[in-house]
């Protein structure tokens, strides 16, 4: 070997050694982990609003898959998939809201039982009782900031070493909600006490929260999330409402749009009364928080601008 072809490997050798040492000091270790060889946690949200909250908290150690998740399928008429099977038999831990809302679940966990899997049941989480009429949690400002929390917990029971992680993403998300907070504050102090009406009780607890009075009868509302007919005293009474324009705002159900709901669509347009499209399952390009202070928006802007609003922005 020449000696010039020695100083060159020498020179390599030498810029290698150094390469790898810049390496370490950047990441503490000689060599970071590929992405792809990197360990996720499957997690799983039996409808995509909780999904979307097991990704925002478990963050780059989970892959989240949401069940419920087409905003054009009523949920309450969801069938489970052989894919569904799937998805629930890979899970570490599921996220499903209970109150008879998801029922299709319990089956999917008991025919793929797993010692190891975690289930968070939301109504639990939130000291919901059995006899609770309205299932639509997601909608109460209380329930995703303990919903964060408990899959913290949870995650962390799973990967305890990243304990800190989970607990900070949760608590980031947390801070998250401070937009919708302030649009439900402002849209209180407004418009306190405004007469609405709702085909369901999809958006209830966020149209209680902003001091609303809902008008609608509930066994109105219970007949047609249901899919039941209301009473005739019932139909009469809602129709006055937005007839009169008693009503400032009429909410209904974009999933769930049956011959009721036309009904009344028509008599708002007759009559100039604003109506806002609410969804059950998240709608796609939104996350939770945004999809909440969307609908929040929606409600502001019908109410003091009599603008009506059917596909959030």
């Amino acid at each position: 070997m020449t000696r010039g072809r020695a100083y060159l490997i020498a020179g390599l050798v030498a810029l290698l050694v150094i390469a790898a040492a810049a390496l370490v000091f950047a990441t503490g270790s000689p060599a970071a982990k590929p992405a792809a060889q990197q360990k996720t946690l499957v997690v799983l949200g039996a409808e995509n609003e909780y999904a979307n909250v097991l990704a925002q908290v478990g963050g780059r150690y989970v892959r989240a898959i949401g069940i419920m998740s087409n905003p054009s399928t009523d949920p309450h008429t969801y069938e489970a998939s052989t894919t569904n099977a799937r998805e629930v038999a890979q899970a570490s831990l599921v996220v499903q809201n209970g109150l008879g809302y998801d029922s299709f679940m319990q089956k999917l966990e008991a025919n793929a039982p797993s010692t190891r899997r975690i289930i968070l049941t939301v109504a639990s989480i939130v000291g919901a009782p059995p006899s609770t009429e309205n299932p639509h949690l997601w909608y109460r400002p209380s329930t995703m900031p303990a919903v964060a929390q408990s899959v913290a917990k949870a995650l962390s029971q799973l990967e305890p070493q990243h304990k800190s992680y989970f607990a900070r993403r949760a608590a980031a998300f947390d801070r998250s909600l401070g937009p919708w907070r302030q649009a439900l504050a402002k849209l209180r102090q407004d418009f306190h006490g405004a007469k609405v009406v709702v085909t369901e009780p999809v958006a209830d607890y966020l149209l209680q929260a902003a001091g609303l009075d809902v008008a609608t009868p509930w066994s109105f509302q219970a007949a047609v999330m249901n899919g039941q007919d209301p009473s005739p005293q019932d139909v009469s009474t809602v129709d006055s409402l937005i007839s009169t324009r008693q009503a400032k705002v009429l909410v209904y159900n974009l999933q769930a749009v049956e011959p009721t709901t036309e009904s009344l669509l028509a008599i708002a347009k007759a009559h100039q009364v604003p109506v806002v499209g609410v969804n059950e399952t998240m709608p796609a390009g939104f996350d939770y928080q945004h999809w909440m202070l969307a609908e929040t928006q929606a409600l502001t802007a019908a109410i003091g601008q009599h603008k009506s609003e059917v596909h959030l922005k």
